[in-house]
């Protein structure tokens, strides 16, 4: 898939797999628009012509280059003259070329259709903060299970240490893409649970739909219930290899809730590299909000599970066990 719309554009938001074929870079796509709303369609019309020729030859052998095989599907926003010119162009030459009909626009709109059509049953892995949910989700898709890593997506864990370790998050509209087209990949007929972890509206700085929320908050609740001490080594494992001042940058966004006695103690407990005690303090803010969202959202619970063991993949496998057994009965 072939997006030809600037860079800047194709930055912002574009489908997951489509690469990067601009017909006008940042300059000329603002030199034709502001053309087109000032002057005439014509004019833009025809200064877009003289932009591309002078490309014509640089855009087959890319186009070469991105697809070998010669055979390309092309899109750019709504599906109009950027890329049906393109599709003329290298119509020419390749052996199967396609124009999206809609474009970028029509593609995001499917994805937004199946996301309010989703009707695969979907169960919501839930726990207080250290519960270890992405990493048993991680172990149930090693099983065969069906997951959405929304974390994954958002590069973002969720909370004020969600940025560690994360690549940049993506944009809004990006995250909606990758997110699209997360849940169009679940449209098939398998009937089969899909898992999710169990999340607030926002992730970071991007945020889920009203369609998906609305799944979420309706779906069965598998909740984890771990003694504290697995917690705080959980959390030991997953945050102390960071370098201390970004879990002080972390702790400090927290500042208001936790207080400031308890954030000096956090903060003296990471100087002296105790770790477990510095988790032991974050659990005090984190487990107070999520009570409060339990008691704020009522939620259908499937599962209350307390396991035996901190091993993901064996909590993983007694999920699995438990899932099959579930919906055999429903």
């Amino acid at each position: 898939m072939l997006d030809v719309r600037s860079p800047g554009e194709y930055t912002k938001g574009h489908w997951p797999g489509a690469l990067s074929l601009h017909l006008f870079d940042n300059a000329e796509r603002a030199e034709v628009g502001t053309l087109y709303k000032q002057d005439s369609p014509d004019s833009a019309f025809l200064r877009g012509l003289e932009l591309v020729g002078k490309k014509m030859r640089w855009y087959v052998e890319e186009a070469r280059r991105l697809a070998p095989n010669q055979e390309v599907a092309i899109h750019c926003w709504r599906g109009g003259q950027r890329s049906q010119s393109m599709g003329w162009l290298l119509g020419k030459t390749f052996s199967d070329v396609q124009v999206i009909a809609g474009g970028y626009k029509a593609l995001r709109k499917a994805g937004r259709e199946a996301l309010k059509q989703f009707s695969r049953p979907i169960l919501v892995l839930s726990g207080p903060t250290g519960s270890g949910k992405t990493k048993i989700l991680q172990a149930l898709k090693g099983l065969g299970e069906t997951v959405v890593d929304l974390e994954g997506i958002a590069s973002h864990k969720g909370s004020a240490f969600g940025a560690l370790g994360e690549d940049h998050q993506p944009t809004v509209e990006h995250f909606e893409s990758l997110r699209f087209h997360r849940f169009l990949l679940l449209t098939p007929l398998d009937t089969s649970p899909g898992w999710l972890e169990d999340e607030s509206q926002s992730i970071g700085r991007v945020y889920l739909p009203a369609e998906l929320w609305q799944h979420i908050a309706s779906a069965p609740l598998v909740v984890l219930d771990l003694p504290v001490e697995w917690r705080i080594d959980n959390l030991v494992e997953d945050y102390a290899g960071y370098p201390v001042e970004e879990l002080k940058e972390a702790f400090g966004r927290i500042r208001k809730r936790l207080g400031g006695q308890h954030l000096q103690a956090a903060l003296a407990a990471l100087d002296q590299q105790d770790y477990a005690a510095a988790a032991a303090i974050a659990l005090r803010y984190y487990d107070k909000a999520y009570m409060l969202s339990q008691q704020k959202h009522q939620r259908q619970v499937a599962l209350r599970l307390r396991p035996e063991t901190n091993d993901p993949r064996k909590i993983a496998v007694q999920l699995r066990e438990w899932c099959q057994s579930y919906y055999a009965l429903v």
